[in-house]
């Protein structure tokens, strides 16, 4: 038993000493990943939000930094493992959720289908050229009717006689759908749900983007309409029959999330923390008094907690011991402690918090379409509830 002396000494912005847990390859790409937030995206992200769009020519620097379906193997993708993705999406974050989503969508929900369940021709032609960011993909999955039950969805595709297929439909909140040039499509057929990869310059394809948000203004969101278009026998994944494809590309995507909350939330405590010992109130800095140093420590204990749980879940990602109830577990108690420690940064910056000179309001208003995109607070918590019951309350 060590008798040494407790140090009194911790560095504010990682009480836990965190760094500790990563290896070297993780901090370097880490550290990367961090340099290029602070270089590229937190100069002018204030501008992208307050303009409502993010610059499409960001995807081939995020190609050129290996970032787009970084955790898959070959066709140019890093081959990282998920922990060193999920830190990518946690420093993504911390500059704004618009770009950990640009980076989500093209690596886990349109990347992932064509590498874990397209043919082969599928992948060769669309995965390197997404890799460098040269191509842009969407994902089609959620209807204007269509949220937490995506079996319902009213899209529909019906196979010709000459093999051909006719798609039709309606997708609602896609991000990159705007500037897509393929959309991985999910629709219901004579024999299931069936997922179907859509160049998006194909005859009857659409894609209105969707204005006037106040969340993730720095992210294109558009709808996807289909008018009888028409796609070839080999455009359907050939890997993904029933609603078991989706799903797990939702996952994929929820675990870059679990990350990236805690990203935003640590921006949100940092902006705290440096604004209470520069703000003079009453001859003294208010993260003097007690009240505000209360908010600190909470907002400081729940970002340290949260990373806590995703870098665990991250290495049981790794070990191949990660369940869905555990993405859910991460998806669900991290967004909701985000959104908690934004609110508590933002009174903390008093009226100031609201002005786009300080990330805390754009966090903020990231995070509520955060806490309900793949999956709903209230979806997580039944998958949860499930999992320790064995009692489904949702079909």
């Amino acid at each position: 038993m060590s008798h040494q002396p407790l140090s009194h000494q911790v560095n504010p912005r990682d009480v836990l000493a965190l760094d500790a847990l990563l290896n070297q390859d993780e901090v370097l790409l880490r550290d990367t990943v961090r340099r290029f937030v602070g270089d590229r995206i937190l100069p002018e992200v204030a501008d992208w939000y307050e303009r409502g769009t993010f610059p499409k020519e960001m995807a081939l620097e995020f190609g050129r930094l290996g970032l787009l379906g970084m955790h898959l193997e070959g066709y140019g993708c890093a081959g990282t493992s998920a922990t060193a993705y999920g830190l990518a999406c946690l420093e993504l974050e911390a500059g704004d959720s618009g770009a950990r989503s640009f980076v989500s969508v093209q690596g886990s929900l349109a990347m992932f289908p064509i590498w874990a369940f397209g043919s082969e021709d599928q992948k060769q032609r669309w995965l390197p050229a997404m890799a460098t960011g040269e191509a842009i993909g969407c994902f089609g999955l959620t209807e204007p009717d269509s949220g937490s039950d995506p079996s319902s969805m009213r899209t529909f595709a019906k196979q010709q006689p000459g093999g051909d297929w006719i798609l039709n439909g309606t997708k609602m909140w896609i991000t990159n759908g705007s500037v897509a040039d393929v959309a991985v499509v999910w629709a219901g057929t004579d024999d299931g749900v069936r997922g179907f990869v859509v160049p998006t310059d194909t005859p009857g394809f659409s894609a209105p983007e969707i204005h006037r948000k106040v969340s993730l203004r720095a992210s294109i969101t558009s709808e996807l309409v289909m008018d009888n278009v028409r796609l070839p026998a080999d455009a359907v994944l050939p890997g993904a029959r029933g609603m078991k494809g989706p799903l797990s590309c939702l996952n994929e995507a929820r675990f870059g999330i679990l990350f990236g909350a805690c990203g935003a939330a640590r921006a949100c405590y940092e902006a705290a923390l440096d604004y209470a010992g520069e703000r003079v109130q009453f001859d003294r800095p208010i993260s003097a008094f007690q009240l505000t140093q209360r908010k600190l420590v909470e907002m400081m204990v729940a970002v340290q907690r949260g990373t806590l749980v995703a870098m665990h879940l991250g290495r049981m990602k790794d070990a191949g011991t990660l369940a869905t109830p555990h993405v859910s577990f991460g998806k669900m108690d991290n967004v909701a402690m985000a959104r908690e420690v934004a609110g508590t940064a933002r009174s903390v910056l008093g009226a100031n918090g609201i002005t786009l000179e300080y990330p805390v309001m754009r966090h903020m208003n990231n995070l509520e379409s955060v806490y309900t995109y793949e999956g709903t607070n209230e979806i997580h918590t039944l998958i949860l509830g499930q999992a320790i019951t064995g009692q489904a309350a949702f079909s």
